[in-house]
């Protein structure tokens, strides 16, 4: 699949990082994960510091599918509200999945801290803004239920609001658990630390055919060389559909821009993450370099090319857009914009964990805004699994619930 046009920002800004070797023989591990983005390389960190044997297989550079399209937003807030959540999968499970991201944050800052590789993670408050009246009851009752299940949240209202920010809105929750990051570098640097723990990792490398039998599976390769694993993990993001006998997700196109660098280094409130309670929602944050980076106007995705030839227009609505929020910010001069393909579930969970018809299979399938935070929770559970540890969060995620 074609995830993402030229000139993602995170891969001009970085380039490549570091190079990897195409898998050239035959390989026998415990775990083979499929997927070189940033849920892949989670997962291989997480099981090659377990002890375990992994070896990962990407057919791109490691990084280039939709990781480095990625806008990086870590929030604790999912693309669902936990009250809507609650009315699909209970309100036990719905404000559950809001406190496993809001961990996921604190746990990637301290893995952030260990790597050798600069991730540009830094911590961010969040605001979530009604984008029209008739949206503010619903706001009032997410901040009920959040404060019901200990987050701590504030309501701004429109007085409140604009004494802070330069645009009108009916209100607004502002939250301090969010979080910011280079999910191309970090990538890599998990990457690099997992290679030293013991880990192995194959780029431009195409996986053909899966065999499974009752040992485990066996994958072969464009080139004509197989692997033989224990357990198979399938982290390839939204091409993982080919694997699956089911549709679980929908397709979208996204669109982002990123601005020349400002000479401010606070460039509103707090830098904080700003996003809006209307589907598709606009979405902006600041870079380390100074930029801001803007995304939205997202479309049902029918094919690359057709997603593509919006993109002018796309930058030019999401360009204005931002103008309207932050008028002293004005002209907002752009870049680089680009446009990438994503996925979205029913519930906006991510599916993780096994299904019948496959066996010796895990998919770690995060979806929606959460990509990030939802693979750190994958890869705890992978490797909580591979450890023979019971993880009582696990059905949360799995394909039956």
């Amino acid at each position: 699949m074609n995830l993402h046009t030229a000139n993602p920002y995170w891969l001009l800004k970085s380039g490549l990082l570091f190079e990897y070797p195409s898998l050239q023989q035959n390989l026998k591990t415990d775990y083979v994960i499929i997927g070189g983005g940033i849920t892949g390389a989670l997962i291989a960190w997480y099981l090659s510091r377990a002890g375990v044997s992994v070896a990962l297989l990407d057919r791109r550079h490691i990084g280039m599918g939709s990781t480095c399209a990625s806008t990086s937003m870590l929030q604790y807030e999912i693309d669902t509200p936990m009250y809507q959540l609650a009315e699909i999968v209970g309100e036990e499970h719905a404000a559950r999945s809001y406190w496993l991201c809001a961990e996921a944050i604190n746990k990637l800052e301290i893995i952030c801290n260990q790597l050798a590789v600069a991730t540009d993670f830094e911590k961010k408050p969040s605001l979530y803004y009604a984008s029209r009246k008739a949206d503010l009851p619903g706001l009032k009752t997410e901040l009920a239920m959040r404060q019901k299940h200990g987050f701590v949240v504030e309501f701004l209202d429109q007085v409140a609001l604009q004494a802070l920010f330069p645009f009108a809105a009916p209100g607004a929750l502002y939250s301090k658990e969010g979080a910011q990051v280079d999910a191309y570098t970090l990538t890599h640097g998990l990457l690099q630390d997992a290679i030293g723990q013991g880990a192995a990792i194959f780029d431009k490398t195409t996986v053909t055919a899966i065999h499974r039998n009752k040992n485990g599976v066996n994958l072969e390769t464009k080139e004509g060389y197989s692997v033989h694993a224990r357990k198979l993990v399938i982290a390839a993001g939204y091409e993982s559909g080919q694997w699956l006998p089911r549709q679980i997700a929908s397709l979208n196109s996204s669109y982002a821009l990123v601005s020349e660098p400002y000479a401010a280094e606070t460039l509103w409130h707090e830098n904080a993450l700003v996003w809006e309670t209307a589907r598709p929602y606009l979405y902006c944050r600041t870079t380390s370099d100074r930029r801001v980076l803007v995304g939205g106007r997202d479309e049902t995705f029918q094919d690359a090319g057709r997603r593509d030839r919006l993109l002018k227009r796309k930058s030019q609505q999401l360009t204005r857009d931002f103008e309207k929020l932050f008028p002293q910010l004005a002209p907002l001069k752009v870049d680089y914009h680009w446009a990438g393909t994503f996925a979205e579930t029913a519930d906006g969970l991510p599916y993780i964990g096994s299904i019948p018809e496959h066996e010796h299979t895990i998919y770690a399938l995060g979806f929606g805004g959460n990509g990030i935070t939802f693979s750190q929770i994958a890869a705890e559970l992978i490797r909580d699994e591979a450890l023979g540890h019971k993880n009582p969060d696990a059905s949360i995620f799995s394909f039956n619930r």
